[in-house]
């Protein structure tokens, strides 16, 4: 039982707890049904921050005329925003941050997420969407950033 206790505690430890994702908007692209997704995820460790991320999502129609069925593109947008007073809570104050939220974008190889890195000289939190892949890595990326300078969480 111990040792069972250990491994789910080392699963967690690799898996952290990333937010969950509202679809908030959905916007037709093309004829073939291509559309971009717009979503809300709210920082489960920063109360008061919202970030919204759009990304693109291939059509049936799409994925056999590419004959790629299980990926979609791990480039994204992402925004944002103060939306309450914020509330720091245990977040990582290390210059690797920690992960907010991901998204699987293929079977095994490819998932967008999202990151928040806290740069405490600046009084700022940093969130960057970035691709990841097994196979080659991701240079596909975007920032938002919240300033602190005036909000309850300044320190």
């Amino acid at each position: 039982m111990r040792h069972l206790l250990r491994l789910t505690a080392l699963a967690l430890a690799l898996f952290p707890a990333t937010s969950k994702a509202e679809v908030v908007g959905k916007v037709g692209v093309d004829w073939v049904g291509n559309d971009v997704i717009v979503e809300a995820i709210p920082d489960p460790k920063v109360e008061g921050v919202t970030c919204h991320i759009a990304y693109f999502e291939r059509s049936m129609i799409d994925r056999l005329s590419q004959g790629n069925w299980f990926e979609d593109p791990s480039n994204a947008s992402i925004d944002c925003r103060q939306t309450g007073p914020i509330t720091l809570g245990d977040i990582d104050r290390s210059r690797d941050g920690e992960s907010v939220f991901r998204e699987s974008r293929s079977i095994i190889l490819k998932t967008i997420r999202i990151s928040r890195i806290y740069d405490e000289t600046n009084q700022v939190l940093i969130y960057l969407a970035h691709g990841s892949e097994l196979t080659q890595g991701s240079a596909k990326m975007s920032l938002s950033t919240i300033p602190l300078y005036d909000t309850a969480a300044a320190q």
